[in-house]
């Protein structure tokens, strides 16, 4: 997919906390479609292969986490974080890794992420079909710019990370707010 296409329309399958509810699991299903994320807002979107993994838990988003208000100010409204893993996990994750500003969004089927072209097999490291890692800055749900990793292919063996990285994001966004 490349800049200035609209995102792909689907729902997510999302898990949220629902206050009313009592018991040990307090969350229910909520569907929330393309247009509920990324519609009347500008937002990054970053995606990778998947909750728990070590580059994405040590670096990628712990860093967007710590990039947020610096986003923020050069005219970024949201931050996503997107895997083929289902809202169970990454709610997980997101509490594991305590994100407070980051949102996770649950690719758990993979069809954004496979409209996207960005559906790639990982079964040599098993893990199925993943998403290759990628960043999006999604003006009103269309793509302004794509920051992919290079190389995307099934069962590659390296796992590229630099273009998606939020310091490179934000130097580039940055250089282009001044000139």
């Amino acid at each position: 997919m490349a800049a200035r296409m609209k995102v792909p329309s689907v729902v997510f399958h999302t898990r949220v906390r629902d206050e009313a509810m009592d018991g040990s699991n307090p969350y229910r299903w909520e569907k929330k479609s393309s247009s509920d994320f990324f519609d009347h807002k500008r937002v990054l979107l970053f995606a990778l292969p998947g909750a728990f993994t070590p580059t994405c838990s040590t670096f990628q988003v712990p860093d967007f986490e710590k990039f947020y208000d610096r986003f923020r100010e050069i005219g970024i409204d949201e931050i996503y974080c997107l895997a083929v893993n289902d809202a169970f996990v990454m709610n997980a994750w997101g509490k594991s890794l305590g994100l407070e500003k980051v949102k996770l969004i649950p690719d758990g089927s993979g069809e954004f992420t496979r409209k996207m072209g960005m559906l790639v097999a990982k079964d040599n490291i098993g893990f199925g079909m993943r998403s290759w890692r990628y960043a999006a800055v999604i003006d009103d749900g269309t793509i302004e710019q794509l920051f992919e990793e290079e190389g995307c292919s099934d069962n590659c063996e390296e796992d590229p990370y630099g273009a998606s990285s939020p310091q490179n994001i934000f130097e580039r966004l940055k250089r282009a707010a001044e000139a």
